[in-house]
């Protein structure tokens, strides 16, 4: 009886595991889709540069995410057709995309090279899909993610 109670709490609790992973890479591959759209509303000719984290370690993934977050407040729509669809875009992607992991990384905003407005999203873009492969491979080490 113990043995089966003990099989029947493993099989739950893997299940789970199994279950929060597929959501949150979801959310993830979602938000990689809004940025590639907005790649294609975005003013890119005469737009402010904007300071672009690239390949940043594993460590510093929240600070290059935030500082892109803060770019995209100086993104503009390349024209008034697209403000409003633009603006609820935008709005997506200044929610909360990952959490603090404690760690402090040492680079800022200010020390990575600015780009135009379709390099910077471009390489947001890239920035998440590394995300959905670090998320992936916590899933088995860190159950609260």
């Amino acid at each position: 009886m113990e043995r089966m109670i003990i099989f029947c709490m493993l099989f739950f609790c893997s299940s789970m595991v199994l279950t929060a992973a597929p959501q949150k890479a979801v959310k993830y591959k979602q938000l990689v889709k809004t940025i590639e759209h907005l790649e294609t509303v975005v003013k890119d000719e005469d737009a402010e540069l904007l300071h672009t984290p690239e390949n940043p370690v594993d460590g510093c993934l929240l600070t290059a995410v935030t500082c892109f977050q803060s770019g995209t407040l100086k993104l503009q729509p390349k024209n008034s057709q697209v403000n409003s669809t633009f603006i609820k875009t935008v709005k997506i992607l200044r929610r909360t995309i990952l959490r603090d992991s404690g760690k402090q990384c040492e680079s800022s905003c200010e020390s990575y090279e600015k780009k135009t407005p379709k390099d910077f999203l471009k390489s947001f873009a890239k920035l998440m899909k590394k995300v959905i492969r670090v998320s992936a491979s916590w899933l088995f080490f860190d159950i609260s993610q």
